[in-house]
């Protein structure tokens, strides 16, 4: 329910403002103005495009299979929406508390390319198929990679529950003086909390997999300098070519709803989740201050903050890689996926688990 009355509009107002912002990024990138006459701003020309999609005719192509054209762009769209249902939003306040949360999200993920894979095929259209195929073996591909950098994770905090893992991250985690350095130096964090409580911290070797995972999620969203899938330059925007109107609309919600629900997610797995940056010193207790933890309304408005600050900064990180590398060839993104992302990943598993061992 908590997916349904708060991340559905959160995605229909997210997609908008991002989509505004991004033409926003690229234009101060590249030196030009971006949109600028449709609102203060420009600030209602993605509103006004959306519009414009919304009461567009439906057109379907003559030759195109219908039954699967259709749906297609719902198959696409309806993974992601329900991805959102095991994230947390701050401290008690998520949607299903389910134990096996971490593998929902990768499994309900992997039905997304069922629906690219349609919608490419349906549309008898040799460029729409060739995007199909290639986000394909994209998506399956740099899904190893991603689940193994997961699995580093869970092995750290022996939950696949996004909610334990957040918790386990907090200031009152029981787990606290769980950096093994500083424990084997006899130094106790213990109450600190803040970052120093986070995955990437805790296990320094997280933060590879931190890595890892984020350019698995670039790829999972097909976004450049992974685009392969849509390359307007070669395949006319790729599998959803013959798409238009609210088909479209829903092609592109999928997108950024990726994207976000990538973010969030790295944001509960690595870096602290909805748990405030800030530390304890002395009597400066700025991690109390500033902590999702207590069971205020204050506390949940500052993990709020936190959680969607941090995922809006690497939806940024996002926007600027766009804008700033070229489009990779198809066997410089295999070889990258499997030369290189997941021989590391298997190590980082290795590693991690004799890490693990040592902090009992």
């Amino acid at each position: 329910m908590l997916a349904l009355v708060f991340y559905l509009p959160f995605l229909l107002v997210f997609a908008i403002l991002g989509i505004y912002v991004e033409r926003k990024v690229s234009a101060w990138m590249q030196d030009r103005i971006g949109p600028v006459n449709v609102g203060p701003k420009g600030l209602l020309q993605t509103t006004a495009d959306i519009l414009k999609l919304l009461v567009k005719e439906d057109i379907i192509p003559k030759a195109v299979d219908k039954p699967i054209f259709k749906v297609a762009p719902i198959v696409i769209f309806m993974p992601v929406f329900a991805g959102f249902a095991v994230l947390p939003f701050t401290n008690d306040i998520y949607g299903s508390q389910s134990m096996v949360g971490v593998f929902y999200i990768l499994a309900i993920l992997s039905l997304e390319v069922l629906g690219i894979i349609a919608a490419g095929w349906s549309s008898n259209n040799k460029y729409a198929l060739f995007g199909a195929m290639r986000s394909a073996s994209q998506m399956v591909s740099y899904e190893v990679p991603m689940g193994l950098s997961v699995l580093c994770v869970v092995m750290t905090a022996q939950s696949l529950n996004t909610e334990i893992i957040s918790l386990q991250q907090g200031v009152f985690s029981p787990d606290t003086n769980y950096l093994f350095g500083l424990k084997a130096l006899g130094i106790d964090i213990t109450g600190m909390g803040g970052l120093l409580n986070w995955n990437i911290i805790r296990n320094p070797f997280l933060l590879i997999a931190f890595v890892i995972f984020f350019i698995s999620s670039l790829a999972e969203a097909n976004r450049a300098p992974f685009d392969l899938p849509e390359a307007e330059t070669e395949l006319i925007a790729g599998y959803h070519t013959e798409y238009s109107g609210m088909r479209f609309a829903f092609m592109m919600l999928a997108e950024y709803g990726v994207m976000l629900l990538g973010s969030v997610f790295a944001v509960v797995l690595f870096l602290g989740s909805w748990n405030t940056p800030f530390i304890n010193i002395g009597s400066l207790q700025l991690a109390d201050w500033t902590t999702g933890t207590m069971g205020e309304m204050s506390g949940f408005i500052w993990g709020f903050v936190w959680l969607m600050s941090k995922a809006l900064l690497l939806i940024f990180i996002q926007m600027w890689i766009r804008w700033s590398y070229p489009r990779l060839r198809v066997d410089q993104l295999m070889t990258l996926c499997w030369k290189y992302l997941t021989p590391i990943a298997l190590v980082l598993v290795f590693i991690t688990g004799v890490w693990r061992l040592l902090m009992i």
